[in-house]
């Protein structure tokens, strides 16, 4: 299959919104597609371009995407990379994409100098957790809490 990775571009925003509702689809989430193509435009457009996304493509077809911000530790006193998301339609998995991306995730973390990435799947994703182990990912049972305001 060929295909390719690279830095999302503003041509890409209305595949990117819509891949976004398959990702929470696919999470059984809630998702609204309301005022989301001005936001991540602003966001991955502005000057400061704090969040990152790498898009895979096949021809003119967004099939893929993953997103990350550096954030920092109290704990470890300094700051590493969180991926926010990583998501593949269904019939592109299982062709190393998914490595290919996280990959190309890792040599930006090493680029940047961050010694750590972190992310989070829910428990439900099976398919995900034993992906993320068998590249050589740990993980730490917590729960994740929301304020809405």
């Amino acid at each position: 299959m060929e295909y390719q990775i690279r830095i999302v571009q503003k041509k890409d925003i209305d595949q990117l919104v819509k891949l976004c509702a398959e990702h929470a689809a696919f999470e059984d989430s809630h998702y609204s597609e309301y005022g989301k193509k001005e936001m991540l435009q602003n966001l991955l457009f502005s000057n400061d371009l704090e969040l990152k996304c790498l898009v895979v493509t096949v021809g003119e077809n967004l099939v893929g995407y993953a997103t990350f911000i550096r954030q920092f530790s109290t704990w470890d006193a300094k700051y590493y990379l969180y991926m926010d998301c990583l998501f593949l339609k269904e019939g592109f998995r299982r062709y190393g994409i998914g490595k290919k991306l996280l990959n190309e995730i890792k040599l930006y973390a090493i680029e940047q100098g961050y010694g750590q990435i972190q992310w989070q799947t829910p428990t439900s994703n099976k398919k995900a957790i034993e992906f993320y182990k068998r590249e050589g990912a740990y993980s730490k049972d917590k729960v994740r809490f929301f304020f809405n305001i």
